[in-house]
């Protein structure tokens, strides 16, 4: 799994797209250019959410799920940043891999160009 490190790679994957789930808010940015470059991941979780070991257990969950799940569902050339909830913690590990699922899969559906409708005036 290729890992965000940079803060100019985490700020630009908070322009792109996002999704709140109830255990984490999950971004991602389509970077142009070479469709074979693997997706590649990134992890925050605020001191709002609690002290280091609290911050440290959330991280460590959603990067096992991730690992599990995340790595070969993935869009190539996409980085993905996942901020991590206090609901992180509570929530069946299942249920956070399925979210990390729906969530990917709802991203790309929306950039996805076949989706896009085009827009009818409404007449008043």
């Amino acid at each position: 799994m290729e890992r965000l490190k940079t803060r100019s790679a985490f700020r630009a994957a908070a322009s792109g797209r996002r999704i709140a789930m109830p255990g984490f808010v999950l971004q991602a940015l389509k970077i142009g250019g070479d469709d074979r470059r693997p997706p590649r991941f990134g992890f925050t979780v605020t001191k709002k959410i609690g002290n280091a070991v609290v911050r440290n257990r959330i991280r460590r969950r959603l990067k096992e799920a991730v690992r599990l799940a995340g790595v070969e569902r993935g869009e190539a050339s996409t980085d993905y940043v996942l901020v991590g909830r206090r609901a992180a913690l509570s929530l069946e590990f299942d249920r956070l891999v399925t979210d990390l699922l729906t969530g990917m899969f709802a991203l790309s559906k929306r950039d996805d160009p076949q989706q896009k409708r085009p827009r009818t005036p409404v007449d008043a």
